[in-house]
């Protein structure tokens, strides 16, 4: 085998490997721990769940863009898409299987386009890869339950945890905070 293939076959495994090695999996592989939150923003407490996987169904009941998007790591146009910069109070969860995903009180406005927060609703609900397409490195965010790509974080945030967590609106669903 010449050094070139060797390498790209081992960079390969190593990309594999670093998508299955996240926070939150358990040993068993298919389950996963999350964070649940009521839709008022209420902690419901961790909840070992079986990884979500629906290929056939995301396809039929996403929009072409969202499947795009949340499946086959797309990325929407910035400023494109509706609702990139609201600014009520509610919760971001996961268009594919309604993991909960970010409180609107990290919001932001990065000026970016995109929906940007400095930090998800609960570590373990998302999980971060390395990500070296067109020959950068970025770190993609994806939901930890579903593991549909919802974006990338950057370390130009703001205080308190300087990051800039860039996601894709269409990978979102808003839920607006209900009154108890």
């Amino acid at each position: 085998m010449q050094r070139r293939q060797f390498l790209f076959t081992l960079s390969g495994i190593a990309a594999f490997c670093a998508t299955r090695s996240y926070a939150g999996v358990l040993a068993g592989g298919d389950k996963v721990t999350v964070m649940q939150f009521s839709d008022d923003g209420k902690s419901l407490g961790h909840a070992n769940l079986s990884k979500v996987s629906k290929d056939a169904e995301w396809k039929r009941t996403l929009s072409p863009l969202a499947y795009d998007v949340t499946r086959k790591q797309g990325t929407e146009r910035a400023f494109s898409q509706p609702g990139y910069d609201r600014h009520e109070p509610g919760l971001y969860r996961c268009v594919c299987c309604d993991n909960s995903l970010f409180d609107a009180k990290t919001k932001f406005d990065s000026g970016t386009g995109w929906p940007s927060f400095w930090q998800p609703i609960a570590a373990e609900n998302v999980h971060e890869i390395a990500d070296h397409m067109f020959g950068i490195t970025r770190t993609e965010v994806r939901c930890a339950l579903c593991d549909a790509h919802l974006g990338h974080v950057f370390n130009d945030g703001p205080q308190p945890t300087g990051l800039r967590y860039c996601m894709n609106t269409v990978a979102m669903r808003f839920v607006p905070l209900r009154k108890s």
